[in-house]
């Protein structure tokens, strides 16, 4: 329990700085149409994946049945961005910096929820499978569509 809270604890200051790092850097629009603009909905894939970091972090904290899903859908989500950032899908506006901490949390997450590292509900094969096609669809919201 208590390498539980120390990791969950470590995951949400992680979550945290970057959730704050990424919303500095969003530039909000001074005309009211321009709030209608893809580019101004592309800036919040980074801050969306923090926020996930935060929700995955926040369930292993309370140590809920949720928590294996979660880890895996942070962890997947992660590791897309700069997957389809390499093969040419999309260019990245996470930073260097964000993909490199996310990149690492990511692979831990998803040790954490495949492994059921913290004895917690098994993740199945749905929730697994349902955890990669969530990562790719919140990838190409953000970045794609």
């Amino acid at each position: 329990m208590k390498k539980r809270k120390i990791t969950s604890l470590l995951l949400l200051l992680v979550g945290v700085a970057l959730s704050v790092a990424f919303f500095l850097r969003i530039e909000f629009p001074q005309g009211f149409g321009d709030y209608f603009k893809r580019a101004y909905y592309n800036q919040f894939g980074p801050l969306a994946i923090s926020l996930e970091l935060l929700f995955a972090g926040y369930y292993l904290f309370i140590g809920d049945k949720k928590t294996n899903f979660a880890l895996a859908l942070f962890g997947f989500t992660a590791l897309l961005d700069p997957l389809f950032d390499q093969i040419g899908l999309f260019n990245s506006i996470v930073p260097l910096y964000g993909t490199i901490i996310l990149s690492v949390c990511g692979l831990f997450c998803l040790w954490f929820a495949f492994a059921n590292t913290f004895q917690l509900k098994r993740l199945s094969r749905t929730a697994a499978i349902l955890s990669v096609i969530l990562g790719v669809l919140i990838e190409l919201y953000f970045n794609y569509l």
